[in-house]
């Protein structure tokens, strides 16, 4: 007689993440590239141990947030503070079959506009401490990118 479980992949997916104690749990540092016209860093700007120069070191946790990522952004860099300024996240990593890096398109945010990326978390999209972060910033008087996700008014 097989045994078959019934637990679908969509339950696995939705599985609760653990609260974390910010008072009791040692922060990671994030290494973060950023770039401000709109596209993402190459996946060879991270080849053979190099980095892209942008970088940005900050402390936090993995249940931080994207909007709370863009408001640390934004206080390093006054000209993302503009609203309507987008902010198209990618996580880094190394490729488990190769010597390369891949992205992974994590989600968006908006200054000043709520959207359904915003309470998106870090350990949600399974991001692995080592990894690094990529983001993408358009300016509010450019073409916005495409494949941003906004909850309407």
């Amino acid at each position: 007689m097989a045994l078959e479980s019934r637990v679908t992949q969509e339950e696995i997916k939705k599985e609760p993440e653990k609260p974390i104690d910010r008072e009791k749990t040692c922060p990671l540092l994030l290494r973060v590239f950023t770039t401000n016209i709109g596209r993402h860093h190459s996946p060879s700007e991270f080849a053979r141990g190099n980095v892209p120069s942008s970088e940005l070191q900050i402390y936090t946790w993995m249940d931080a947030t994207l909007k709370e990522l863009t408001g640390l952004v934004k206080e390093v860099y006054p000209e993302a503070r503009k609203k309507g300024t987008h902010f198209s996240f990618n996580i880094v990593y190394p490729d488990p079959r190769g010597k390369v890096y891949r992205l992974k398109d994590i989600g968006n945010t908006v200054s000043g506009r709520k959207g359904m990326d915003d309470s998106m978390t870090l350990q949600s999209q399974r991001f692995q401490i080592g990894d690094y972060l990529d983001i993408a910033i358009t300016p509010p008087n450019r073409a916005p990118p495409l494949n941003v996700r906004m909850r309407p008014f």
